[in-house]
């Protein structure tokens, strides 16, 4: 299993900013074959140094992983994160 964990911070870090990035993120679900689980998180706890959302992304193997980041439902997904992301992290491994 591959799981990858990215770290969001947004420009504009209103609740409805936030909130709308989540829901974007969300409509991945069930329209790519090969993300298994999808969870996406906000803090609860913001400032400074605080990142507003946590996607936590689960497939089945790297390959898998490379056809999820190629495919046209997360293709537009990030065009829109692109748009309103201030700075990301993110921690990809196998477990």
């Amino acid at each position: 299993m591959i799981i990858n964990n990215l770290l969001l911070k947004l420009k504009d870090r209103s609740p409805e900013n936030i909130t709308k990035s989540r829901g974007v993120l969300l409509s991945m679900q069930g329209k790519i074959e090969e993300l298994v689980d999808l969870k996406v998180e906000v803090n609860v706890r913001p400032g400074a140094s605080a990142y507003d959302i946590l996607l936590i992304a689960k497939y089945e193997s790297m390959a898998d992983f490379e056809a999820y980041l190629v495919h046209p439902v997360h293709v537009e997904v990030g065009k829109y994160i692109a748009n309103v992301l201030e700075s990301s992290a993110a921690v990809c491994y196998e477990s």
